[in-house]
């Protein structure tokens, strides 16, 4: 079981490194997360007396039951209407277009600077409708919004004063949620970008390492995009790559956590594991493209090192999935003198899951809401991130194989916490094809796998009580829930709705499985 061993502690200290990355980072937003920034009087006063032109830039692809939203938003935001411009950025090939062409001709005749920009052949995508878009912006400064974002009118009073500083390339703005509570699923990808924007941006922001544009509810400078050689469509994170582009030519980022976008969640599963596919994919492609780059550039070694983790974060999908498929193996095996080995690869695996523990609790303690609550829900959220993981690791070996797909975008419906906007119930999270019926996603071949992997773990629950490995029980259960849940929701299955209930009960059942082992064991 030698090559076990060793395939096994690979994977295991290469998870430890990541996992040391993120209690890094927790640490840093520990030691920085009272520095406020703060805009300068004198740049408020500019501010006032001298607004720049803003053109405001709306990417949208077939949205039919947010895009109207959207634009409504952004006509409301606070902003002299001689200086300010709306670009939407409509590649749709449905009646969104037509929807649009009609708001926009009525806001048009209220006075407003809106036109809508229509292309046929999509190249490029998101990238290449923003970089069209360009030709024609009047702006110094460009704001971007994808479709299910509702801007506050404030929003440009907030962010535009820290460009008074000339190095400035770009603000970001956090990612808040319409509708966090209408299901488990959204619940826990709440918590997944809460940490990323209350935890991961703020300490890299705070302590001059790099960090990133998020593709919406920021603002770029436009000599920033054009000195950086400007939007790229060459990785599927557009976004991504622009930022370190940027900062790698010198170009200081600035990020508000005190500035909240709201957003919708993606409700379905198949919609949310499309997306996470074009992030993990497009932060190893843009890995590949920019790290010798930034290996060269003049950075200080903790910003190399950081970009360096940052950008190939997504290859924990890979690296898990081979302490996860190995889990039944080992139990079928009794160790002699490799025990003292597995108990301290057992440790390591331990210790990297408190330090993910450790980051979400912080990251829910930041954003004010019940430590109560999201204990509840940490067994479904890193059973989750388990799930995902056949989806992710598929992503990350494409892309680093080079192999291309296209930019599938978010299917939105328009929903706020449970209600859509004309007040009504809406549906569950696997339900909410039936609110968005022409956009709903198909489950893909790796959902059989997903399916396959959770009764794999089934059986090797069985196995690790009929072997009294109680230690691997716990383990074995978040395996089975993760790859079941995932893989069950992506069949639209009312999976959801039963678990919306068990996302509490769920982490009671896991807590007591952990008491009984732990008495088994001290019986024993």
């Amino acid at each position: 079981m030698d090559w076990i061993l060793f395939v096994y502690a690979t994977a295991v200290a290469g998870l430890a490194l990541f996992g040391l990355h993120r209690l890094v980072l927790l640490l840093l937003f520990l030691r920085v997360r009272s520095r406020r920034p703060a805009v300068t009087e004198s740049a408020a006063r500019r501010l006032v007396d001298d607004p720049p032109v803003i053109t405001v830039r709306l990417p949208v692809y077939n949205e039919r039951y947010v895009a109207s939203r959207l634009v409504m938003a952004a006509a409301r935001l606070d902003w002299p209407r001689d200086r300010l411009q709306i670009q939407v950025l409509d590649d749709s090939t449905d009646d969104t277009g037509p929807r649009l062409q009609r708001l926009v001709g009525r806001l048009r005749r209220r006075g407003v600077d809106v036109q809508r920009i229509h292309r046929t052949d999509r190249r490029g995508f998101k990238a290449g409708a923003l970089e069209n878009g360009l030709r024609t912006a009047r702006g110094s400064l460009v704001a971007v919004f994808d479709a299910d974002f509702l801007p506050s009118p404030d929003f440009l009073r907030r962010c535009v004063g820290w460009f008074d500083d000339p190095q400035v390339g770009m603000v970001q703005s956090r990612w808040g949620h319409l509708n966090r509570e209408v299901s488990l699923l959204t619940r826990l990808q709440a918590i997944f970008l809460d940490g990323h924007f209350l935890i991961e941006h703020v300490a890299r922001h705070r302590t001059g390492r790099f960090f990133n544009f998020n593709g919406t509810a920021g603002v770029w400078r436009c000599t920033a995009i054009e000195a950086a050689g400007g939007w790229q469509h060459d990785t599927l994170t557009e976004d991504l790559d622009l930022s370190y582009r940027a900062q790698l030519a010198g170009w200081r980022f600035v990020y508000l956590d005190d500035v909240v976008s709201p957003a919708e969640l993606p409700e379905d599963m198949n919609a949310f594991k499309a997306q996470q596919h074009r992030w993990a994919k497009g932060s190893i492609q843009t890995a590949r493209k920019l790290l010798a780059r930034l290996a060269r550039s003049r950075a200080p070694w903790p910003v190399k090192l950081e970009g360096l983790l940052h950008l190939t974060n997504n290859l924990t999908y890979l690296l898990m999935a081979v302490p996860v498929i190995l889990w039944v193996p080992t139990l079928s095996v009794r160790f002699d003198t490799e025990t003292a080995w597995m108990l301290a690869l057992g440790s390591v695996m331990g210790a990297t899951t408190l330090c993910v523990v450790a980051y979400h609790l912080t990251c829910q303690w930041a954003a004010g809401r019940s430590l109560r609550t999201t204990l509840a829900e940490l067994p479904a959220l890193l059973a989750l991130g388990i799930g995902l993981s056949v989806n992710n690791g598929r992503a990350v070996m494409e892309a680093l194989a080079g192999h291309v797909s296209p930019f599938h975008r978010t299917p939105k419906s328009g929903a706020r916490d449970g209600l859509t906007p004309g007040g009504t119930r809406h549906p569950s999270a696997l339900t909410a094809a039936g609110a968005d019926f022409a956009y709903a996603l198909r489950a893909r071949w790796h959902t059989w796998l997903e399916l396959a992997l959770s009764l794999y773990f089934a059986f090797g629950l069985v196995l690790a009580v009929q072997s009294e490995r109680w230690i691997a029980v716990p383990f074995l259960l978040l395996f089975l829930f993760g790859f079941g849940y995932v893989g069950l929701s992506s069949l639209g299955r009312p999976v959801d709705r039963m678990l919306r209930l068990g996302s509490a009960t769920a982490g009671l059942a896991i807590l007591g499985v952990l008491v009984w082992v732990g008495q088994e064991v001290l019986r024993r």
